[in-house]
């Protein structure tokens, strides 16, 4: 893809809304949003919102697509390459950017004191005598 255009008609057809469509409910004229796609005229920041607006997709997929938003720092470029997926919905996208940010934060977080206590009391599988586990009985609740 070499054009914010290329994408704005990418995530049009996509959604299979005609450019007269888009236009209008985008608040631009349809010479203008063609020019656009043709990568003749490169739009404004309060432009490309209306066009998001139009497409329902986020703004923000588009800034980054344009340039004028840098993807957030550290994420290796994962939101990047999901903002601009043509294959997903906006809806897709969202909910695997949301995924992948608790996953992020998850494993940023250390241990807690009560988690690594109940992992080094307990022994490694190797560790429990044969004997031992067979009269353990497998569900806690069942002592049968």
């Amino acid at each position: 893809m070499n054009s914010i255009g290329d994408y704005i008609r990418q995530q049009r057809e996509q959604a299979k809304i005609s450019l007269r469509q888009l236009a209008e409910q985008a608040g631009v004229s349809n010479p203008y949003l063609s020019q656009i796609e043709r990568g003749l005229r490169k739009p404004s920041a309060e432009i490309l919102q209306q066009i998001a607006k139009g497409l329902r997709i986020s703004a923000e997929a588009l800034y980054v697509q344009a340039g004028i938003l840098e993807d957030r720092p550290g994420d290796s470029g994962v939101r990047a390459a999901l903002l601009t997926d043509p294959q997903l919905t906006e809806r897709q996208k969202q909910v695997l950017i949301e995924i992948y940010e608790s996953f992020r934060r998850e494993s940023q977080k250390p241990p807690t004191a009560e988690v690594v206590a109940v992992v080094r009391d307990r022994p490694a599988p190797d560790d429990v005598p044969p004997a031992a586990a067979a009269s353990e009985p497998s569900d806690p609740a069942d002592p049968a």
